[in-house]
């Protein structure tokens, strides 16, 4: 069967659900947002809170009017933007004046030079990053991405902001929305780590354990949409996912001004449902195409957790479309099993000369654990598997340890303690005396 029959028979039971009846927007201020694509078949959609292609189920994705003929000016303009990502607004769909409205403006993350955690994996100097997107206002790359579907849900009237959530996404939600005045109703899988949980509920707005995976908790979620108890609210990675998915690019777009803008030679991207890595190379082939760049070959290499890295199987045995898998991993940020933009993801992987690799549990809490020691970053587990795949990478030489590595760390250690909290601990208890302390071997 072709591939994009197959393709198309996956998606056609979630896409029936949650095609609505829309009333499209096309006097909406979207910025440069001209229409929605649909990726499979090519047709076109006025811009709207729809996310299926009517035709072939297909997933949609922002069109643009981009500017061109002028890189330099853009360039400067970009420059002299905020310090976060509305720098890019240009590029993003998002309405002239949205620095002027209640957001938690995300973005603008550390790219930390990692020489040191570089000498531990034979990487020469200078050559390695880590983008760091701890540094975010809820700890994880979800605020990009939130920001991004806060504004369409303002576009398109929503009073009612909504996820489906492995924790990060929940908690980002529950924050722009009590930022923005909206009312918040977020849905977890009922076994998330705690400190998720917390930080999702803090922010006052309704969290709901759906008892079963995340997987579980998306069909709900897409269920919900068609149903009159869902009108009026804006699923950020369901009826807003075209939106939504934009804010990834903005890693592109500030990895590569970070580096002086120019392209980094590879970079390892942890996967969830995908659209992380596919956004982040659409962004890379725009500033291609706008001029900001320099067009030259760049590998992409996309990381799961070896209990749920369905992805990584069919790279592996050179399969098109990715078979489902429940997932058994303690990076539940992960922890998708059946990942929308998976197929997507194997041929950007392909096409670029890079590779889809996984790590197991155990590697994952050693990568953690290497990153806070060697640079001072305290990576969630998302963070130890892009980190763990890396090293694995470049042990069995499919990693070229002398090119321009940019390595993502999505979230903040402190949301997953429970991964590293087993074996981590004080190296010593003593008495307060200065005996003691030479008795301890320390002194």
């Amino acid at each position: 069967m072709a591939k994009c029959a197959m393709r198309k028979m996956r998606r056609k039971g979630l896409a029936s659900m949650a095609v609505q009846t829309v009333a499209t927007a096309k006097n909406v201020d979207l910025g440069p947002a001209a229409a929605l694509s649909c990726r499979e078949c090519g047709e076109r959609f006025d811009l709207g809170p729809i996310f299926a292609c009517e035709l072939c189920f297909g997933p949609l994705e922002i069109a643009y009017d981009l500017p061109t003929g002028d890189p330099e000016g853009l360039r400067k303009r970009i420059e002299a933007g905020p310090a976060n990502i509305w720098r890019y607004a240009p590029l993003l769909p998002v309405p002239a004046d949205v620095t002027e409205k209640p957001n938690l403006n995300p973005g603008w993350t550390k790219l930390v030079q990692a020489d040191n955690l570089g000498r531990e994996l034979g990487v020469e100097p200078g050559k390695l990053f880590v983008k760091d997107d701890s540094g975010n206002p809820t700890h994880s790359f979800k605020d990009r991405v939130v920001a991004q579907a806060l504004e369409a849900a303002r576009a398109f009237g929503f009073t009612t902001l909504s996820c489906s959530s492995t924790g990060n996404l929940a908690g980002a939600v529950g924050a722009a929305a009590a930022r923005a005045g909206f009312r918040s109703c977020v849905f977890i899988p009922h076994d998330l780590e705690q400190g998720k949980v917390v930080m999702a509920a803090v922010y006052g707005g309704d969290l709901v354990g759906i008892e079963g995976t995340y997987d579980d908790v998306n069909r709900f979620c897409s269920e919900l949409i068609g149903d009159p108890l869902g009108e009026g609210w804006g699923f950020v990675n369901v009826n807003l996912r075209p939106y939504y998915a934009e804010g990834s690019k903005t890693l592109a777009y500030e990895i590569c001004e970070q580096l002086g803008w120019k392209l980094p030679d590879q970079l390892v991207i942890p996967i969830a449902s995908g659209s992380q890595l596919t956004k982040i190379d659409k962004g890379l082939q725009e500033l291609i195409k706008l001029g900001l760049v320099e067009d030259k070959p760049y590998k992409i290499f996309g990381a799961q957790a070896e209990g749920c890295s369905p992805v990584s199987a069919a790279f592996k045995a050179g399969h098109d479309v990715v078979r489902p898998q429940k997932p058994n991993t303690i990076a539940k940020s992960l922890a998708i099993g059946n990942p929308a933009d998976g197929p997507y993801v194997l041929d950007i992987a392909r096409r670029t000369g890079g590779a889809v690799e996984d790590v197991d549990d155990e590697q994952v809490v050693e990568a953690i654990k290497l990153l806070a020691r060697t640079e001072g970053i305290f990576a969630e587990t998302a963070g130890g598997v892009t980190v763990g795949v890396t090293k694995k990478l470049i042990e069995a030489g499919v990693l070229d340890p002398s090119l321009t590595t940019v390595v993502l760390n999505t979230g903040d250690g402190l949301k997953t303690l429970d991964a590293v909290a087993p074996t981590t601990g004080p190296t010593a208890t003593i008495r307060p005396s200065l005996d003691a302390f030479r008795d301890a071997g320390l002194a």
